[in-house]
């Protein structure tokens, strides 16, 4: 007698999103980004705020419906700004990465900046939680005199509940190219006992929390003392930060114990340095 083979396991649920966004100018001058195409699938969606009166540029806000991401889900951005567009890009709340049995999840992020436009890359956090597996990458085409501002912080575990991550993977890949040349190529991968990795001198001292900033913009290179003095007045008391010039663009970096202090500090120096207020859901 054969035996009747047991229930298959349930497949795993896992989430598909993507937006694809491309915005032009109003009337074809600079100015505040208008919507030419939106196409939103699975859990991700923008959403567009009024523009105060005078506002120079249009906010395009990211909604994850699904509340965050894990065991191989897969979410993707793409913007295209045309010639002249101003665009501010964030997200409605902190990014979520959950705990995982395994697969990886993929958050793929993809600009193009075309003559004379202007991005400014501003989501809120992203939370890893312990035993978290991604993989992220933000690839950036810029037109020879386009403008393009990033910003990405992570905070490594919850550090209000004491969460320690003892497993996990985190890699973040940006690659900016202006008018077909690579100028800027950074890769951060850690894998294990993220908690420990972090804890050594060499990597991050002990932080919780991490951020990148990167200016490509006229000027920005020229423009690192101004930077250097703008994070002095921006300091809050735990957090280090540091900046560099060079190859026609600026990079700061910040470490801290938790994201709290981290955020406020660079929220700070991203007001002075933009001479604009925050997108209005980094104050909710």
């Amino acid at each position: 007698m054969t035996a009747l083979p047991g229930p298959l396991a349930p497949a795993r649920q896992r989430s598909v999103g993507r937006v694809a966004l491309r915005v032009a100018a109003p009337g074809g001058s600079p100015g505040p980004a208008r919507i030419v195409d939106l196409a939103e699938a699975g859990p991700l969606r923008l959403r567009f705020p009024n523009r105060a009166p005078g506002a120079v540029e249009t906010e395009a806000v990211l909604v994850n419906t699904a509340g965050g991401g894990a065991c191989g889900d897969d979410f993707t951005v793409d913007l295209t700004l045309e010639p002249g567009a101003r665009l501010a890009f964030t997200s409605t709340a902190a990014e979520k990465l959950y705990r995982s049995d395994g697969p990886v999840s993929r958050l793929a992020n993809r600009v193009v900046v075309e003559a004379g436009a202007r991005l400014a890359w501003l989501p809120q956090e992203t939370i890893l939680f312990d035993r978290a597996r991604v993989r992220r990458s933000f690839a950036a085409d810029l037109a020879a005199d386009a403008q393009l501002l990033v910003f990405e912080a992570v905070a490594f575990g919850r550090a209000a509940r004491g969460e320690v991550l003892r497993a996990g993977l985190f890699e973040d890949v940006w690659r900016v190219r202006r008018a077909g040349r690579l100028v800027y190529a950074d890769t951060l991968r850690l894998e294990g006992a993220l908690g420990d990795l972090l804890a050594r001198p060499a990597i991050g001292g002990g932080a919780g929390a991490c951020a990148t900033l990167l200016d490509l913009s006229p000027g920005a290179e020229a423009g690192l003392e101004r930077a250097r003095a703008t994070l002095e007045a921006a300091r809050i008391e735990g957090v280090e930060a540091g900046a560099s010039a060079w190859n026609g663009h600026l990079a700061l970096r910040w470490l801290a114990p938790s994201i709290a202090p981290l955020r406020t500090s660079a929220a700070r120096f991203l007001e002075a340095w933009r001479g604009l207020p925050l997108p209005r859901v980094w104050q909710s």
